[in-house]
């Protein structure tokens, strides 16, 4: 049925948020995102910080193995947590419209450098 999701589905908002804030808007929503979701004492997100506040973002039905996933994903240096650059890079990875747009930007930025 047209309209419904079940609890896991994912819809991608990010390109929609993009076009609304600009892009200094998407990365200060970003930022947002990751506070909620940080260790308010280590400044990171955390396994447990994950579990306990993504809730807040509508995630609760996560199980712990799919909540470790992402934190695997997104942990770019292998410190097993994420910093908000690694946080703002995996929501980016996670939205395939997003990359696409980005990527052909890069293109129209490369074909115009070139002429130049």
């Amino acid at each position: 049925m047209a309209g419904t999701t079940k609890a896991n589905d994912f819809e991608d908002m990010l390109p929609m948020m993009a076009n609304k804030l600009g892009g200094d808007g998407l990365i200060r929503e970003l930022c947002n995102g990751f506070r909620l979701l940080m260790d308010k004492e280590r400044g990171v997100i955390t396994f447990e910080s994950l579990k306990k506040n993504s809730a807040l973002l509508g995630l609760q039905n996560l199980r712990d193995d799919e909540l470790m996933s992402m934190l695997r994903e997104g942990d770019l240096n292998g410190d097993g947590h994420l910093d908000q650059m690694e946080f703002c890079v995996l929501m980016f990875r996670l939205s395939p419209q997003l990359m696409e747009q980005s990527q052909d930007l890069l293109e129209i930025a490369l074909q115009h450098e070139f002429k130049s």
